[in-house]
C-alpha cells in the first residue's frame, strides 16, 4: 500500500464488515465532532487518494478517510444494490460507532457525494461537502426533473461497465498500453488533461484496489428492449446509482439542515451536463450507435439536477455554497487542492468566509531600511 508521510493504516471490526481506514499519525482520537473530517472516496478508488489533501489539513483537526465496501482495506462484501448505496452509508456509520465518533463533517467524491447525501438522510451530519458528486437522481437514464426514462433504467447500472476495463482491474494492469488501463482512464477522466503529479503510480494503486468479485465492481445488468439493449440489474456498485435505487433529492426535505458546500471543476468527463460516462449522451454523439434520439434518451443533465436540488435545499432554509472551479476536472482535491482545503474549512467552521463586500484596505507602506 502506498502510504505517504505521517499517514497510517488500520481494518476495523464494526457490527456490518471489516472496514479500511487511513489516519494521521497523532490525531488525538478525542478530537471533538465540529473538528472531525470524515473522507469517503468514489468509484474504483480508495481512501489512498485522500492522503495529499490529508497531509495538508491542519493539524488540530481528527481526519479519518474510509474504504468502502470492496474497495481498499474493507471487506469486499457482496452489495445489494436494491437498497441504493445504503449498504456503503450504514457502513461507514457502523466504523463511526466502532470508532466512537459522533456525528461529524462528511466529505464525499463522486459517488461518495451519494454515500454521504445517503447518510445524511439516514442520520445526523454536521456538514456535507460534495465534491464532483452524483446527481441526487442517480447516473443515467433520467430527464432533468429526475423522473426515469425507462421502467427498468436502460443503459444504467453494471450491464453498462466496459469488459476490458474490468479485466484490467482484475489482472492489476499498471500500463497505459490501452484506452482501457486503469491508468489512460485516470489520465482521460479522473483529471483534467492539465493535471501532472508525481504520485500517479499511488492513485493507480487505489484503482486497482477495486474488487471484481460477484456482487462487487461492476455488477450484474439485464435483457431490454429499450435503447441501447440492457438494464439495471440489482447487486454491485454501478447499480447502486441507478435511478431504480438512488434517490438523495430527499435532502430538501430534512428538518435539520447542515451545510452543504458543493465544490465541481467545469471540465468534469464523468459527472457533467454532457459526461462521456453517458451511453445516451455518446449515443447522441454517435459513438453508440442506435441512439433514439433526444425525446426518448436524452443525456442526462447531472450537474443542472444538482444545482435545482442544492437550490432547493437552500430556499427551504439550508445553507449551500458552490464552487465551480475553471479547467478542473473530476478530482478538485487532486487538481486544486488549495481552493479544496480553503472550501472545506470554512465549511466546517474552522476559518470564517470573507467580508462581503471586502472592507476597505489601508496602504502601509515600508521603508526598504524596515
Amino acid at each position: 500500500m502506498a502510504l505517504f508521510d505521517g499517514i497510517t493504516s488500520r481494518v476495523i471490526d464494526t457490527d456490518r464488515i471489516a472496514v479500511g481506514i487511513l489516519e494521521r499519525a497523532g490525531d488525538d482520537p478525542t478530537t471533538p465532532a465540529d473538528r472531525t473530517v470524515v473522507l469517503v472516496h468514489g468509484n474504483v478508488s480508495s481512501a489512498l487518494f485522500w492522503q495529499e489533501i490529508m497531509q495538508d489539513l491542519p493539524s488540530d483537526l481528527r481526519v479519518i478517510a474510509i474504504d468502502l465496501r470492496g474497495f481498499g482495506g474493507s471487506e469486499h462484501a457482496p452489495i445489494d444494490a436494491t437498497r441504493g448505496v445504503r449498504d456503503f452509508s450504514d457502513d461507514i456509520h457502523a466504523a463511526l460507532q466502532a470508532l466512537d465518533v459522533p456525528p461529524a463533517h462528511l466529505v464525499g467524491w463522486s459517488m461518495g457525494g451519494g454515500v454521504v447525501m445517503q447518510y445524511a438522510l439516514d442520520h445526523p451530519v454536521l456538514s456535507l461537502t460534495l465534491q464532483a458528486p452524483v446527481s441526487p437522481y442517480g447516473f443515467g437514464g433520467t430527464r432533468r426533473d429526475g423522473t426515469r426514462l425507462t421502467d427498468d433504467d436502460a443503459g444504467c447500472g453494471g450491464g453498462g461497465a466496459n469488459p476490458d476495463f474490468v479485466d484490467r482491474l482484475t489482472t492489476k494492469d499498471t500500463t497505459a498500453d490501452a484506452q482501457t488501463s486503469p491508468r489512460s482512464v485516470f489520465r482521460s477522466g479522473y483529471v483534467a488533461a492539465s493535471y501532472t503529479t508525481d504520485h500517479e503510480d499511488a492513485w493507480v494503486q487505489s484503482m486497482l484496489t477495486t474488487s471484481t468479485a460477484e456482487g462487487n465492481y461492476p455488477g450484474d445488468g439485464t435483457p431490454s428492449e429499450n435503447w441501447p439493449g440492457f438494464g439495471v440489474g440489482t447487486i454491485g456498485v454501478l447499480n447502486t446509482m441507478a435511478p431504480k435505487y438512488f434517490d438523495t433529492s430527499g435532502i430538501v426535505q430534512l428538518a435539520d439542515k447542515p451545510r452543504i458546500l458543493w465544490i465541481h471543476g467545469t471540465a468534469d468527463a464523468i459527472v457533467s451536463d454532457a459526461s462521456f460516462y453517458d451511453l445516451n449522451h455518446l449515443g447522441q454523439l454517435g459513438i453508440i450507435t442506435g441512439w433514439p434520439g433526444a425525446d426518448v434518451a436524452p443525456a442526462q443533465e447531472m450537474v443542472s439536477q444538482t444545482r435545482d436540488v442544492l437550490g432547493a435545499y437552500a430556499a427551504a432554509g439550508g445553507e449551500v455554497t458552490e464552487l465551480a472551479l475553471e479547467g478542473v476536472g473530476h478530482s478538485p482535491h487532486l487538481e486544486d487542492p488549495a481552493a479544496f482545503r480553503h472550501a472545506l474549512l470554512q465549511v466546517i467552521g474552522y476559518v470564517g468566509a470573507p467580508a462581503d463586500p471586502a472592507p476597505p484596505t489601508e496602504a502601509i507602506i515600508l521603508r526598504s531600511a524596515d
